[in-house]
């Protein structure tokens, strides 16, 4: 005889002997209770709305035996169900109101901060958070400092060399040589001086045997007088040898030597040896000494007054002036041909 026997049969001794003393109310819960005990057997695991919830969780806050009276669930499961739901208030009053303390850094708040940081390495919070007031952001200075610390790193190297370059370009001039060969099979040294402002060619010159005293000889051509730049940038050509940076630091001039097979270093001089090949020398053939200088010649007067350079925002080294009007457009060639400037008719 199982449990549910035992309870049944002591109740109905209980009942008969009994009933005629206990109050009706008594009888109906017993009779309740034995139909609850049947309903569970059949469905040990009843599901309950969030209606019976609610009365289980009010029930046991106003009424201390409430434990003896529950056979659905256990306990514990009313506990959590209180725990539940005052998770659940807290977290709609929470919403409903008013956010206190300060105010969220917002991802564009953020995102600025990390720009302004990273542009200009030597600022620091006071500095940041009074731009981000100028431009009408209501964030405080601790939060700009805090956000700081998670700012990407300081521009590579390569960068912060290239700013400087920028900053120092009208002091800054290169030197190199470039060889072309003629319609003889002859090979004949160019040897040329560009300024790092504006890209101008400063000097230029053609030889077929350069030495050591042939280009100081061009230095001083170039730099006559007063010299214009305070550093002059050249590679480890043996063709310098030890006169030419003597000559240099005679004139008042820094001699900068790039490092040893490393012609990135002398950035400036080489794309302006590699334009001249891809704009003229790949498509002429020199005679002779004067045959490339004529060639050269006017190749740096269409490259200084007509051809456009992306670093100088579409620009010419010389600053060429656009056309106002609208008349007929009309090409100009210029290096024989080769390229051409295009204006307007007035």
């Amino acid at each position: 005889m199982n449990s549910s026997h035992v309870r049944l049969c002591a109740a109905l001794g209980w009942h008969s002997c009994s009933a005629v003393s206990r109050p009706p109310v008594l009888i109906e819960n017993l009779a309740l209770r034995q139909q609850l005990a049947v309903f569970k057997r059949q469905n040990s695991r009843p599901r309950l709305a969030a209606a019976d919830k609610i009365f289980w969780v009010h029930l046991r806050r106003s009424w201390s035996p409430w434990k003896n009276a529950l056979i659905v669930v256990s306990p514990p499961t009313v506990v959590r169900w209180h725990r539940a739901g005052f998770r659940m208030y807290w977290r709609l009053i929470s919403r409903v109101r008013k956010p206190v303390g300060r105010r969220p850094v917002t991802t564009e708040i953020r995102d600025l901060i990390f720009k302004i940081a990273t542009e200009n390495p030597s600022w620091r919070a006071p500095r940041i958070h009074g731009e981000l007031v100028m431009l009408g952001f209501q964030v405080s200075e601790r939060s700009v400092s805090r956000w700081m610390g998670r700012a990407p790193q300081i521009p590579e190297s390569g960068q912060r060399w290239l700013t400087f370059l920028s900053n120092h370009r009208e002091a800054i001039a290169a030197m190199d040589f470039f060889s072309v060969p003629t319609v003889t099979f002859a090979v004949l040294y160019c040897f040329f001086i560009i300024g790092h402002d504006r890209r101008r060619i400063l000097h230029l010159n053609v030889t077929r045997h350069p030495t050591s005293a042939w280009i100081a000889q061009q230095l001083r051509e170039a730099f006559p007088y007063q010299p214009p730049v305070k550093f002059l940038i050249l590679d480890h050509d043996s063709k310098y040898g030890s006169e030419v940076p003597a000559a240099i630091r005679s004139m008042g001039i820094g001699a900068i030597r790039t490092a040893v097979a490393c012609p990135w270093q002398n950035g400036v001089a080489e794309r302006w040896i590699g334009s001249c090949r891809r704009e003229l020398l790949d498509y002429v053939i020199p005679i002779n000494e004067k045959h490339l200088k004529r060639l050269l010649s006017a190749y740096i007067t269409y490259y200084h007054q007509d051809r456009t350079h992306c670093g100088f925002e579409k620009q010419t080294p010389e600053k060429r002036m656009g056309c106002a009007g609208e008349g007929k457009v009309i090409a100009w060639p210029r290096v024989g041909g080769l390229h051409h400037r295009y204006e307007r008719a007035a």
